[in-house]
């Protein structure tokens, strides 16, 4: 398997390119939009009332990809059910629309015949990644005060996850 391309090369926000030509023949979009990653954007038991919500906010703009945002539900999630069962609801509140791309270029003997190089470099999808803005909440917990401690510490761990910096913020 292909590894994954330094984070560096897509974190920046930039403005999302679509390939428009006079003719339209070039107008295109190669590649086509990657398998979604994430599994969930709802888990715990979203009917119940909670007294309390805890979100986790983005400190910095930046682009965050679909491993990161998985990688965050999947460690918050199992805090969550080894500690309070069912008696919580945890949103994703971003979604991965942005697709990654990469014209890659083959390097050493012989790579002449195979790379085109910058000829219509548009690039193959490789990912998808979620636009964040500052302040922006990645992600919501609706949980009971009994829980809170417990809340805020899955919230933690799911911040080691992001690229960027976050704040996690209390309401009652």
């Amino acid at each position: 398997m292909v590894k994954l391309r330094k984070f560096v090369a897509y974190q920046n926000l930039e403005r999302p390119y679509t390939r428009v030509s006079k003719y339209t023949t070039k107008n295109f979009v190669r590649g086509g939009f990657p398998n979604i990653k994430i599994i969930k954007f709802d888990m715990g038991t979203p009917q119940k009332d909670y007294d309390t919500v805890i979100t986790l906010k983005s400190e910095r703009s930046m682009n965050i990809r679909q491993n990161a945002i998985e990688a965050a539900r999947m460690t918050s999630n199992r805090a969550l059910e080894k500690g309070a069962g069912k008696e919580y609801h945890l949103r994703i509140k971003i979604y991965p629309f942005h697709i990654l791309r990469e014209n890659p270029l083959a390097s050493g003997a012989g790579a002449d015949r195979l790379s085109t190089g910058m000829k219509k470099s548009y690039g193959k999808s490789i990912g998808c990644a979620a636009r964040v803005r500052e302040g922006q909440t990645l992600i919501e917990l609706k949980i009971n005060k009994a829980h809170l401690k417990l809340g805020k510490e899955a919230l933690a761990r799911a911040a080691k996850k992001f690229p960027c910096s976050c704040k996690i913020a209390v309401a009652q």
